[in-house]
């Protein structure tokens, strides 16, 4: 008798990602001499509990090392000790190394922002530490649907819309096996492994606004629209994703032709891009300069883009990262004040 479904379909996802990790280590020109080492990004919940159990299961039978990490947040008392109970689970999976790792949360950007930065530091930290090829995250189809939801409702254009790729990071680090997986899938995986989880109370909390949506907002719109709902934004997200990415590389390849002789942008020259492409090249020319892109916004760039198209004489742009814009002699000057 096979496995579970749900669990026969969460260890096909992984072994999937698993032989394109194997892939890239083989063809990479300097491969190193032992098997490559996957990480699972662990909290302790049904998600990355699954994710966890499958990437132990599957790394058996290729030439991977499997290990995994946990982050303590220090946001809710008795943090450090369920940390430490959840390196153990991994450790029992089969998982080496598996550790905990605090860190310290700032307030930047909002606490939901500030604790996913320092969760992403340290995971990037441990790969560099480990010499990890990959690190997995057990987001799932409705955590992409949430996201895409959030995206609209910031109003940050397309590229917001399309969610979280299932490839990412530095050199492709970070894997998302789960994406294409409603959240139910992976419960249920759970459930018939009996894999001890823990249910985090932020998940619950509506304080937070991805709380609201996943129990409020997402809902809302299944009982207004039907059943399905869920699917559509995940599939949205993908051809969302699809029209940015030629943009984006439309864009890289048209800011050379709208820079003089000393690599200045020329507003007039701009002002003949499709505005889609433009925004795309004004919002990689701040960047450039250093702002960070984490802090720029759609309403940034559509008033840097009013040097542009709207030019009444107005006076600099006040960006992120003390980055400023001004219109001088048909130029666009972008420079760190």
């Amino acid at each position: 008798m096979g496995p579970h479904p749900a669990v026969a379909a969460i260890r096909l996802a992984v072994r999937r990602v698993l032989h394109d990790v194997l892939t890239e280590h083989q063809t990479d020109p300097a491969p190193d001499e032992h098997p490559p080492l996957v990480l699972v990004a662990c909290s302790g919940g049904a998600d990355s509990m699954a994710l966890a159990s499958a990437l132990a299961f599957e790394a058996r039978k290729l030439p991977v090392r499997a290990g995994g990490i946990t982050v303590d947040h220090g946001l809710q008392d008795g943090s450090d000790t369920r940390a430490g109970e959840v390196a153990g689970r991994m450790t029992a999976l089969g998982l080496t190394p598996s550790e905990a790792v605090s860190v310290t949360v700032g307030r930047e950007g909002g606490p939901e922002a500030a604790a996913r930065d320092a969760r992403y530091a340290a995971l990037d930290a441990a790969a560099e530490r480990h010499g990890a090829a990959a690190i997995l995250l057990g987001h799932t189809r409705d955590d992409q649907a949430e996201t895409v939801l959030l995206g609209l409702a910031r109003g940050s254009g397309i590229r917001s819309l399309s969610g979280m790729a299932a490839i990412s990071g530095a050199s492709g680090r970070y894997r998302r096996p789960f994406l294409q997986l409603d959240r139910q899938t992976v419960r249920k995986a759970c459930v018939a492994q009996e894999l001890a989880v823990w249910d985090d109370p932020h998940n619950s909390d509506p304080a937070y606004t991805r709380s609201r949506l996943r129990h409020e907002g997402l809902p809302a719109l299944e009982k207004a629209l039907g059943k399905g709902v869920v699917e559509a934004l995940a599939r949205t997200a993908q051809l969302s994703r699809d029209d940015a990415d030629a943009l984006d590389t439309w864009a890289a390849d048209a800011e050379t032709s709208v820079r003089d002789e000393a690599g200045a942008l020329e507003c007039s020259k701009l002002n003949g891009l499709p505005p889609a492409v433009r925004r795309r090249v004004l919002r990689r020319a701040v960047i450039a300069e250093g702002a960070p892109a984490g802090s720029l916004f759609a309403r940034h760039i559509e008033e840097v883009d009013r040097l542009i198209t709207g030019w009444r004489g107005q006076g600099a742009i006040n960006l992120p990262g003390r980055v400023e814009a001004r219109r001088q002699g048909g130029r666009l000057v972008i420079r760190q004040g």
